[in-house]
């Protein structure tokens, strides 16, 4: 079989069968984005959930930051794929030891598709990746400055933690128009308080990682009555692949 060198999002140059034939994914959207254009996927996480139809017949490798290396070794895979933010350096460092690993790095819109485009000409599915990409450019721009106010968008609860600069959400937040009022970088933790004080138009309260639900909703409106509070689908927000198209039905 024959391999090319390929430069991943992290500047790591990557030697990789040419096209590779057994894939482990250790992110659900890049999963479900592979699938999507027919790419071979032997492995992935228990996070990865999409498609349904097709995840459910593929072998589970652990989760995104615990692998089970001696189950991904028995699928002997030509190709992992990964993400720097989503994965664990340890990780990630041990698997390039034995394998070819292509990492993401992605904060923008323009980082996904450079994400997909790169890993549809990996697996020689180009035109099922162009395709896949100008629907979701189509579906972004459809949504692009539809939305409007202060917000705060939580991903956990005790302690509160919300999405900062330097991230996707923060990136695709400002495309939607929201200003984001949370000035930290990555994922700080808030207080209650804090978050009274910042006098948010909305709290954006996310499906994931933590699973927040209507009743953390009634919750929070008696704790803060003067701001909307509202459910948000965190794949929505945060996942850099084919998930993207679902906005154009928003």
């Amino acid at each position: 079989m024959t391999s090319k060198k390929y430069t991943d999002q992290m500047g790591r140059e990557v030697q990789i069968a040419s096209p590779p034939h057994r894939i482990v994914s250790l992110v659900p959207s890049q999963t479900e984005f592979l699938l999507d254009i027919g790419a071979p996927v032997v492995g992935r996480t228990k996070f990865c959930i999409h498609p349904n139809d097709q995840v459910k017949d593929i072998p589970i490798i652990g989760g995104t930051k615990n692998f089970r290396f001696d189950k991904i070794r028995e699928l002997q895979p030509d190709l992992i794929i990964g993400n720097k933010e989503e994965n664990y350096k340890y990780g990630i460092e041990k698997l390039e030891k034995e394998f070819s690993v292509w990492m993401s790095d992605i904060f923008t819109l323009n980082d996904s598709f450079k994400m997909m485009s790169e890993l549809g000409g990996i697996c020689s599915l180009n035109d099922q990746a162009e395709k896949i990409i100008q629907t979701c450019h189509t579906a972004a721009e459809k949504v692009k400055n539809s939305k409007s106010g202060k917000v705060i968008y939580l991903i956990w609860k005790e302690p509160w933690m919300a999405a900062g600069k330097n991230t996707f959400i923060d990136h695709f937040l400002t495309h939607l128009g929201y200003e984001n009022i949370i000035s930290e970088e990555r994922y700080p933790e808030l207080t209650t308080q804090q978050i009274a004080n910042l006098n948010p138009d909305k709290i954006l309260f996310s499906s994931e990682p933590f699973p927040f639900k209507e009743e953390h909703l009634v919750e929070a409106r008696a704790v803060w009555p003067n701001t909307e509070c509202t459910l948000v689908d965190g794949e929505l927000y945060s996942w850099y692949g084919s998930r993207l198209i679902k906005w154009a039905n928003c």
